[in-house]
Order: C-alpha cells, then sequence, then structure tokens
C-alpha cells in the first residue's frame, strides 16, 4: 500500500485529544491503513474461497495475490467514498486494476460493499479484541497477587465517601480482580467474530446452492467464523463486541477511579509509581494514568448507545443505520485497547502508604469509639472472599 495522499498531515488525527490512546497498540490496529489492509484481506480471501467453493475457476485465483499487493492511497480512498457512501465502492475498482483481465470480474464477485467493511471491521475487532485480552490477563496477574499480599491490611472502607466501617487492602483488590474476570470473559465470548457475506440482499443469490459453501471458505481464509446466515441486519455481533469492550472499559475505569480517590492529599493512602507534572503547580504529582483511564471508562456508555441504536434496521440493507456503527466501533476499540493496556501499568507501579492507611483507620476508630480488637473481628472472615476470588482466577486463567 502506498503512501497517504499529499495534505494528509493538515486533517489527520494524531491522538492529541486522547492520550489514553496515542501510542498504544489498539490505535495502531485501528487505524484508516489498518482497516483498508483488511478491506483488501477480505477481498483476496474471496476470490479464494470462490475458487474452494467451486464458483470461480482455478484461474482466478491469481487475482487474489495481485489484489493483496495492489498500492491503495488510503486518503484519496477515503474521499472517492463520500460518492457511494462508503470506502468499499472506489476500493473495489482500484483492485480490479491491479488484477489481470481475464480475472477481474471475480473480485468482489457476490458480495456487497458491507460484507466486506463488516467483515473488515471484524478481522480489525479480532485482533484489537486478543490485545485486550493480553492487557487484562497482565493486569489480573497483578492484581491477584496484590491481593493475597495485603489480604490482612486493614484499612477504612467508603460508602458515599464518607468513611465507613473497616475493610482490608486485600478486600479492595480483589474487587477489582473480579471485575477484570468479568470483563476477561466478557471479550472472550466474542470471539472467534464472524464473516459477513450475503451479497445485494442477503441471499447470496449469486452463489446459488453453493452459497453455504462459499461463506464456510471464506470465515476459513480469514479465521473467522461462519454465521448461520447473512447478519446485515442482525447486528447481534457488533452489539455483543460493544457491550464486551464497555466492560473491559469499565473494570479499568473501577481501579483508576478508586485510586483517584485515595490518592487525595488528604487521605494519601495510594500514588501511582510516576506522578504526572502540573503546568502552574510544581508540589503536584498528578495521578495522570488514572485520570486518563477514568476518561475513557465514561466514553464507552454513549458510544455504546450509538451501536445499539443501530440494532434495530429496517428490511434487508439500512440506510444511516450501519454506517453510524463505524466510527464508534473504531474509538470504543481503541478506548478500551488503551484502557486495558494502561491500567496494566499503571497497578504495576501503585505505591500504597500503610502508614496513611493506618491514620485513617485511627480516625474511623476514634469517632466510632472502638479499639484495634473490633477491627480484627470486622475484618477476619474477609480472606474467605478473598480465597473464592483467587480461586475464580486460577479457573479464569487456567
Amino acid at each position: 500500500m502506498s503512501s497517504p495522499g499529499e495534505g494528509l498531515a493538515e486533517v489527520a488525527v494524531l491522538g492529541l485529544l486522547s492520550p489514553v490512546v496515542a501510542g498504544t497498540t489498539g490505535e495502531r490496529l485501528t487505524s484508516d491503513r489498518s482497516v483498508v489492509a483488511a478491506m483488501v484481506r477480505a477481498e483476496a480471501s474471496l476470490v479464494r474461497a470462490l475458487v474452494r467453493a467451486g464458483v470461480a475457476p482455478v484461474s482466478a485465483e491469481p487475482a487474489a495475490a495481485a489484489i493483496a499487493d495492489a498500492e491503495v492511497d488510503v486518503r484519496d480512498l477515503a474521499e472517492r467514498a463520500v460518492e457511494g457512501g462508503n470506502p468499499v465502492i472506489p476500493l473495489v475498482k482500484v483492485l480490479r486494476a491491479a488484477a489481470a483481465e481475464e480475472s477481474a470480474g471475480w473480485v468482489h464477485y457476490g458480495a456487497t460493499s458491507q460484507d466486506i467493511l463488516d467483515t473488515a471491521l471484524m478481522l480489525v475487532a479480532g485482533d484489537v479484541v486478543r490485545r485486550i485480552e493480553a492487557g487484562l490477563t497482565r493486569l489480573a496477574a497483578t492484581l491477584a497477587r496484590m491481593a493475597d499480599e495485603h489480604r490482612s491490611l486493614p484499612m477504612v472502607a467508603r460508602t458515599l465517601t464518607q468513611q465507613a466501617m473497616p475493610t482490608t487492602l486485600g478486600m479492595r483488590i480483589a474487587g477489582w480482580l473480579a471485575g477484570v474476570h468479568d470483563a476477561v470473559r466478557s471479550v472472550r465470548s466474542c470471539v472467534p467474530l464472524p464473516v459477513s457475506l450475503g451479497g445485494a440482499v442477503g441471499t447470496n443469490a449469486a452463489y446459488g446452492e453453493h452459497g453455504p459453501a462459499v461463506v464456510e471458505a471464506f470465515a476459513a481464509e480469514l479465521d473467522l467464523a461462519a454465521p448461520v446466515s447473512p447478519w446485515h441486519t442482525r447486528r447481534t455481533p457488533v452489539i455483543d463486541l460493544a457491550g464486551a469492550l464497555t466492560l473491559a472499559g469499565e473494570s479499568c475505569g473501577k481501579i483508576a477511579a478508586d485510586v483517584l480517590v485515595t490518592a487525595q492529599t488528604e487521605i494519601g493512602e495510594v500514588r501511582e509509581g510516576t506522578g504526572g507534572a502540573s503546568s502552574v503547580m510544581a508540589h503536584k504529582a498528578n495521578p495522570t494514568q488514572s485520570m486518563l483511564v477514568v476518561a475513557a471508562a465514561r466514553e464507552l456508555p454513549p458510544l455504546a448507545s450509538i451501536v445499539s441504536a443501530a440494532g434495530a434496521p429496517e428490511q434487508e440493507r439500512p440506510a444511516g443505520a450501519w454506517h453510524s456503527e463505524w466510527q464508534p466501533l473504531r474509538t470504543m476499540l481503541r478506548l478500551s485497547a488503551g484502557a486495558a493496556e494502561r491500567t496494566a501499568g499503571l497497578v504495576e507501579g501503585l505505591r500504597f502508604d500503610p502508614d496513611a492507611i493506618a491514620r485513617n483507620l485511627d480516625h474511623l476508630l476514634a469517632a466510632l469509639g472502638e479499639d484495634p480488637g473490633w477491627v480484627v473481628a470486622q475484618t477476619e472472615h474477609v480472606g474467605l472472599w478473598i480465597d473464592r476470588v483467587l480461586a475464580q482466577h486460577s479457573e479464569v486463567f487456567r
């Protein structure tokens, strides 16, 4: 693929306003270039699938290699997408021109634009989901160690922003860990994501009786799942994916939100390994990583609502509903992957202050007129719950 068109720097989004994403693997995997590469891969795989299923002759197969090597100007493709409403239409023209004349007709044969773009987004999403799971796995391993290490360290539990009753640091961390377990299970349930191949109106009319075989071969070529039927207007895969991405981000956001509160100067129970600088107050060490993760977690639910709103489209192919998914879904992939990656690093660098934890607990004891023995009585059972979470950890990652 060639370099983007001239003038791209004037309009490029380079992560300036989304530092939680900037420089992450998720950002790279969801770039416009990566989406175009996935579309090209889908088109090449379709040609091979047509040959495997007996729809296209063997002589058509070299077209797959030819279009895989085609040079595509991403910016030019984006500008030309305006006319037809999606980037697949101009892409097909480029790819057919790259194929030999006698096999060019098999490029995009029997497919529609939605098939290729949906499949490409599933390819991109699959790559990102694997990175999210890797980030959550790294995070969970750290939390499991910390929950066990601090299982008996008493501290103040807070409800409705106020000191409430005693808990232990290990119990709090075990709660974080259980949330990450939920997210890992949800993310895993999404993969493998399905290919999309239904043709103009979801009947695969061009393939006739070979339709199911073509879909199976197409899925096998891309290492994706073969759907039971075309899903142009059955958006379950995308809606489920959006839900998993939201849960992953919010499991990280919960951890970061707790750090933000307990890192406040007046509480001081924890600090990030490297504090962020202030532009005007040199004495501050801001919990910057936690702040970025919380921001990502808050962005995800409204984006998921846009994806969900596209889940009741009209007739066999919708106008506008499908189109509204693209950017929110891509942003969700970036935010969730960024949150998982940042939170894994954040937790590894956390520094707890036992003196501050003890000092705050003394305030609670003074307010209640209790002694340290009462704290032991209130927290002696929490190890049972920590053990349950750690046992679940072994099941999730066995």
